[in-house]
């Protein structure tokens, strides 16, 4: 591998940019497989044109994350890893978010936060 010099002009801007490089080139393969799979089905890019509820991707990806969690690795109808699925949900709430085309139902906010830290500042008081 070559070395390169802190004055090189294209990697000073370079240091600037977004660091996709820390992006699990992995994660980004498993999530292009679940991506596939929902746009087979629903066509591709789907929720840009119609828009999504943020409960039912929320929840979509909560029954993945629990299969995953409950031992089992891949989807059955689709044979892609439930992580992906999950990854997938996420990254539609994102694209949606960011476009204007996702419905935001979550309920009035209420006081998870609060109740994790105090459980975390209880376990440290002891």
């Amino acid at each position: 591998m070559s070395e390169t010099k802190d004055t090189n002009p294209k990697d000073l801007v370079g240091l600037t940019k977004l660091p996709l490089r820390l992006v699990p080139p992995v994660a980004m393969a498993r999530m292009a497989e679940a991506l596939e799979n929902g746009a087979s089905k629903y066509g591709p890019h789907n929720w840009r044109e119609f828009g999504v509820s943020a409960s039912v991707y929320y929840e979509a990806a909560l029954r993945h994350l629990f299969a995953w969690a409950d031992g089992e690795d891949e989807a059955p109808d689709s044979r892609v890893h439930h992580l992906a699925h999950a990854m997938a949900c996420l990254a539609i709430m994102f694209d949606a978010m960011e476009i204007g085309k996702l419905n935001d139902d979550r309920p009035v906010p209420g006081g998870f936060t609060a109740r994790a830290d105090a459980w975390v500042n209880k376990k440290e008081d002891a």
